[in-house]
């Protein structure tokens, strides 16, 4: 196993496997519920035990993974109600960060949304979840990314990386949501470069995010 660098500091070997696993379980490889078995891990990373079990009892504080006797380590299940909190509050701050920036998006970034969201559309037909939701979160980083206020950009920031934490994909849990989620990018898209009042583009995006929560609790309570 090659030994990785971060800032040209050489990593341990159970710090390169806390970061592998952990990416896994952002992505949605290892869904909820995942049983993170100690010897096929460490043979897939080519180490021994001892630093896949460190990696998982980081893991395990962060919440990120549980442990229970005569079952093992497996990825710890959703939320539900944390997911639902998170949702809300990234609607208000996404949305108004999506309006602040809006009037100085640099050069090319629409022509960058609406690429990675073609992207996107090209994923509705052999649909995969994990590479969905990486595309598009790169989607909306790209309308929120020139946001002007340092403190409402680390709040989305912060929001999107406590989805990550949480381990869920409602396009994982609800393939249909993936297609009405594309079109309503296009329809922030036009928005945006039409150059619609900066309330509008508010409004539109966080309904965007809200619909998206409506779906995953009517996927959960039908």
């Amino acid at each position: 196993m090659a030994r990785e660098t971060v800032n040209g500091t050489a990593m341990s070997k159970s710090r390169i496997a806390y970061e592998w696993i952990k990416a896994r379980i952002a992505d949605g490889t290892f869904s909820p519920g995942y049983r993170l078995v100690l010897g096929q891990l460490a043979h897939e990373l080519g180490v021994s035990v001892v630093p896949i079990r460190e990696a998982i009892r980081l893991l395990e504080a962060e919440g990120l993974v549980t442990f229970e006797r005569h079952v093992g380590a497996q990825v710890a299940m959703v939320d539900e109600r944390e997911y639902q909190h998170t949702m809300q509050t990234l609607a208000l701050v996404e949305g108004y960060a999506a309006a602040l920036a809006a009037p100085v998006l640099p050069p090319g970034a629409l022509a960058e949304a609406r690429a990675l969201n073609a992207e996107l559309t090209g994923c509705l037909g052999h649909f995969e979840p994990a590479r969905f939701t990486a595309l598009n979160r790169d989607f909306h980083a790209v309308l929120f990314g020139a946001c002007p206020n340092p403190q409402v950009l680390d709040l989305v920031r912060r929001g999107w990386d406590r989805l990550s934490g949480l381990r869920t994909s409602t396009f994982s849990f609800v393939p249909g949501r993936a297609r009405q989620s594309v079109a309503e990018h296009e329809h922030i898209l036009g928005l945006l470069g039409d150059g619609a009042p900066a309330a509008d583009v508010e409004q539109a995006v966080r309904a965007h995010r809200l619909a998206t929560l409506d779906a995953f609790l009517a996927h959960r309570h039908p």
